[in-house]
């Protein structure tokens, strides 16, 4: 009996148990949302970007655009062009944006080819005296709706769209017989139309990834925070075990080494029987198993069949996840009376959902004079009840969620 205390006890100093996971309050298994919060950080910044680039295009469109090209109308070559393309940009942009907006994915190409063509047809259509005006609304709207349409791709597809635009505006510029003024003026606007577009298309770009490797560093600390903290919490439980392992077990061993305590005495064995379940049943709860409850149990379960206590061990349903408290609580009592049984025991375990009931039956070493009514007395949220009718003694623990 001692040979096999102290045996366990050799495990127990040996054995070095997994570092828990957090867990939320109720047991449950968590859901990895901390690997997502990097990829829903940069899609919230994303989405900010979008809102900005798709407000800059519509607004200078209507804004601008629309007041200059109603007021010179008539100095147009071909009014009708000239409206006609604001009117279907300004469809074509919407659509654009509605779709960004909502995440949907946009024909890049296509768009870009009903810009372009817009493009031709007014700075062809727009008039020498209207080129580098405010109406020639084209040179300042088309470089952000050719950054709606490349949104989210390489910022290359947006500099071979604003170098197609500069090279339409200076087959423009070259038809009318341009002055030096009027190349020095084409030269401002191709930088002005290249330089915000591709700054805002790639600062975008620069915020998002940032924004990305921000939080994941920031996930990446908090999770080793998380397990800094259930390393030491499950560093200090196995100090824990180790001190009420060593309350029982240590005593009776010191009592057994001096000589102080007879093996032979049924006492003496009963307080190493109990030691060792207790201490089986400690080791038990590191252990990375599906039911923890149920493992628990059946380690109990053998030290009595390895002392001679024939004992059946029936479980019905799947125990629910059941924080070490918990099990504690519904195991150890019977454990104690297990320990102290004779001839034979009943363990049984029914679980559900929201309920875990643990019932143990066993002789009752006391005779008929032993009957009395049921006694009943919560251990916080689990209960427990006893009961002896003279032949068999019954006792039960019952968790409800």
């Amino acid at each position: 009996m001692s040979a096999d205390l102290g045996a366990s006890a050799d495990r127990a100093d040996l054995r070095v148990a997994p570092v828990p996971r957090p867990r939320p309050a109720d047991g449950s298994t968590p859901e990895p949302t901390a690997l997502a919060a990097p990829a829903a950080v940069a899609q919230a910044s994303d989405r900010g970007a979008r809102i900005v680039a798709v407000a800059i295009a519509l607004a200078w469109h209507v804004a601008i655009g629309l007041p200059a090209v109603l007021a010179t109308r008539t100095q147009f070559t071909a009014p009708t062009v000239v409206l006609g393309g604001w009117v279907l940009v300004a469809v074509t942009g919407a659509v654009a944006g509605v779709r960004l907006l909502r995440g949907a994915p946009l024909p890049p190409w296509p768009l870009a080819g009903v810009l372009l063509a817009v493009d031709a047809a007014v700075f062809a259509t727009v008039g020498e005296r209207q080129l580098f005006t405010a109406a020639n609304w084209v040179w300042g709207t088309l470089g952000w709706f050719f950054v709606l349409a490349r949104w989210g791709r390489r910022v290359s597809g947006l500099v071979a769209l604003l170098t197609t635009h500069a090279l339409i505006a200076l087959a423009a510029v070259l038809a009318y017989a341009p002055s030096t003024a009027d190349l020095a003026r084409y030269t401002m606007y191709v930088y002005g139309t290249f330089s915000l577009p591709v700054a805002v298309f790639a600062g975008s770009a620069v915020i998002v990834g940032l924004a990305r490797d921000r939080a994941a560093a920031a996930t990446a600390m908090h999770t080793l925070a998380a397990e800094r903290a259930a390393a030491e919490r499950g560093r200090q439980e196995r100090r824990d075990r180790l001190a009420l392992v060593g309350t029982a077990s240590g005593r009776v061993l010191g009592e057994l080494a001096a000589g102080e305590a007879d093996p032979d005495d049924p006492e003496v064995q009963r307080r190493c029987v109990l030691a060792a379940a207790r201490l089986r049943r400690l080791i038990a709860e590191s252990d990375d198993v599906p039911d923890p409850l149920l493992h628990e149990l059946r380690a109990a379960a053998d030290l009595a069949e390895r002392n001679g206590l024939p004992i059946d061990l029936v479980a019905i349903g799947n125990p629910p996840p059941l924080p070490v408290e918990i099990r504690r609580r519904l195991a150890d009592p019977l454990t104690s009376l297990l320990a102290d049984a004779r001839g034979w025991a009943r363990l049984t375990v029914v679980a559900g959902p929201d309920e875990v009931v643990v019932s143990l039956v066993t002789p009752d070493r006391e005779g008929p004079d032993a009957t009395g009514p049921p006694t009943e007395h919560e251990d916080g949220p689990v209960q427990q009840l006893y009961e002896r009718d003279g032949d068999i003694r019954w006792a039960q623990t019952r968790w409800s969620g």
